[in-house]
């Protein structure tokens, strides 16, 4: 499975999401995502193995609990893979950072100077 496959499914996503924040048991993960999709438990389940088959968790057995996170390896993958692009939105955010900047500094001299007006 390609990994934009696996990323474009927004199930998959959220797993991550949440699994990212710290390890999670399947129990966990699957109450959540089966609130906030309506989907079935076994539903869940598949979804959580084709991220660990994908390499993007990773899953450790406690007792009768099998816990998960996050593999950062293929995520990384994507960020080197999504940086041949990033030359292409990064100076249009600089400036676009750069005007917002002054817009807030010409706000703020257009306030002071309205305060020393009224004085």
């Amino acid at each position: 499975m390609h990994v934009f496959d696996i990323l474009g499914d927004p199930v998959r996503r959220r797993i991550l999401e949440l699994i990212h924040a710290g390890e999670m048991s399947s129990g966990a993960v699957t109450e959540i995502i089966r609130s906030e999709f309506a989907i079935s438990q076994p539903a869940v389940s598949q979804h959580l193995k084709v991220l660990r088959e994908n390499g993007f968790a990773t899953v450790r057995t406690e007792g009768t609990r099998r816990l998960y996170s996050v593999d950062t390896t293929p995520l990384r993958e994507v960020d080197q893979w999504l940086d041949t692009f990033r030359r292409n939105w990064t100076p249009h955010l600089d400036a676009l950072a750069t005007e917002i900047a002054r817009g807030k500094r010409q706000r703020r001299n257009s306030a002071t100077t309205t305060k020393e007006s009224a004085s």
